[in-house]
C-alpha cells in the first residue's frame, strides 16, 4: 500500500525522472536507468557504476529489467549514448525475481562480462527459469487453495502462469562470481559493502558505499510501498517476515543522511525514518490479523480485504496471498496462532 508518511521522507532528485533509453547522474559515476514493467508496479531503477576492472575502464550494471524487446531496445540506447564509450565490465544482481535478473543473460553475453550475484539466488534463478518455483502452476494453485483463495477463474488462471518467470528470464548466465554478506566490492575507486537480506528473496544483496554515502537498497527498502513478503508453494510453512524485520534492522546503523537508491520509486534520504514506517505497518497488520482470528477461525483468502483496501488484479492477488499467509506463519510459529486442517483442505488460524 501506498506510504502514509511520504512526507518524512525527502527526494533530493524532486521529481525528476529518466526518460526511456536516458540516464539522470545522481552522484560522481552513479547513473540512474529507468525500465518500464508490464505490471501495476510499472517500473524498475537499474544503476550503472563508473568502474575499472582487471585493468580495463568502463562500468559497472546492478540489476536488468526484464527479458523484453523494449528493454534491449532501451538498453541499447543507453550503450550507445551514455556510457561515454566505454564498455560494460560487470553485472551485479540484487536477486533472482525477474525484472532484476530476467536480461543478466543478454546483458553478459553481450558484454562477454561476469555476473555478480548471492549463490542462493543464483541457483533458484537457474531451477526458476526452467520450471514453476512458486511463480504459478499446479502447485502454486493447489497452495493457495489450502489457504482458501477458491474462485475457480482465479485457480485457472494461476496454473497457467507455469511460464510466467520463464517468459521473463528465459536463460541464466552459466556461471557467476558470488556475493557475500559483508564482503566489499571495489567499484570505480569506492568500496561497496554487501549487506544480505532476507523475507524478499532468499538471499538479496543491498550494496552501502560509505565514501559516496549511497544504498543501493534493491527491494530492500522502497519510499512509497512496502516490500513484497510472501510464503510460496515451494516453503509452504516459511516465515519470511520476521526473516524480512530482523534484515530491516541490521539497515539501521547506516547514516540518516545516506542516499537510498531503490528499485521501485525515487532516490531518497530518510532511511531510519522508513525503517520505522516499515516495521510499524507490519505491527498494525500483525495486530489485524490477531484481531480477525479472535473473533473467528480464518484462513488467508478471507483476511486480503483488510490488508489491503483496494482491488487487486491476479498478480497483485497471488502476491497479496502469499504476503497474508506470511503475517499468519509469523504468529502461528511464534505461538500467537494456531492453525489447522479442516475437512474442507484448508488451513484456518485461531487465536
Amino acid at each position: 500500500m501506498a506510504n502514509p508518511r511520504e512526507s518524512e521522507l525527502s527526494y533530493p532528485l524532486g521529481d525528476a525522472l529518466p526518460a526511456p533509453g536516458t540516464v539522470l547522474e545522481v552522484a560522481p559515476g552513479v547513473r540512474w536507468v529507468r525500465m518500464g514493467l508490464p505490471f501495476a508496479l510499472d517500473h524498475i531503477n537499474l544503476w550503472l557504476l563508473r568502474d575499472t576492472l582487471d585493468g580495463r575502464e568502463g562500468w559497472s550494471i546492478v540489476d536488468c529489467g526484464i527479458h523484453s524487446d523494449a528493454t534491449k531496445e532501451n538498453w541499447e540506447r543507453v550503450f550507445d549514448a551514455h556510457l561515454d564509450g566505454l564498455p560494460v565490465l560487470r553485472v551485479l544482481v540484487t536477486h533472482f525475481h525477474p525484472d532484476h535478473m530476467g536480461l543478466a543473460h543478454w546483458l553478459t553475453e553481450r558484454w562477454q562480462c561476469r555476473l555478480w550475484i548471492s549463490a542462493t539466488d543464483y541457483q533458484l534463478a537457474k531451477l526458476a527459469s526452467s520450471s514453476t518455483v512458486g511463480m504459478g502452476g499446479d502447485a502454486a494453485a493447489a497452495f493457495f487453495g489450502s489457504h482458501g483463495l477458491s474462485d475457480p477463474e482465479a485457480l485457472a488462471k494461476i496454473r497457467g502462469r507455469a511460464s510466467y518467470y520463464p517468459s521473463m528470464v528465459p536463460a541464466v548466465p552459466s556461471a557467476f562470481r558470488r556475493l557475500l554478506d559483508g564482503m566489499t566490492v571495489e567499484i570505480g575507486g569506492h568500496r561497496w559493502r554487501c549487506l544480505v537480506g532476507y523475507g524478499h528473496a532468499p538471499e538479496h544483496i543491498s550494496l552501502f558505499s560509505e565514501s559516496l554515502g549511497i544504498l543501493i537498497s534493491g527491494d530492500m527498502v522502497l519510499p512509497r510501498i512496502s516490500t513484497n513478503v510472501s510464503v510460496v508453494d515451494v516453503e509452504p510453512e516459511a516465515d519470511p517476515l520476521t526473516l524480512y524485520l530482523d534484515s530491516l534492522e541490521r539497515l539501521l546503523p547506516l547514516p540518516e543522511d545516506t542516499l537510498v537508491l531503490p528499485a521501485h520509486g525515487k532516490p531518497f534520504r530518510g532511511l531510519r525514518a522508513r525503517i520505522d514506517q516499515l516495521q510499524e505497518h507490519h505491527a498494525e497488520r500483525l495486530a489485524e490479523v490477531v484481531e480477525a482470528c479472535s473473533a473467528k477461525p480464518c484462513h488467508a483468502a478471507e483476511l486480503l480485504p483488510m490488508m489491503f483496501r483496494r482491488p487487486l488484479d491476479l498478480h497483485q492477488t497471488t502476491f497479496a496471498m502469499g504476503e497474508a499467509v506470511a503475517h499468519l506463519n509469523r504468529l502461528w510459529l511464534a505461538g500467537t496462532l494456531t492453525r489447522s486442517l479442516d475437512p474442507d483442505g484448508v488451513y484456518r488460524f485461531s487465536a
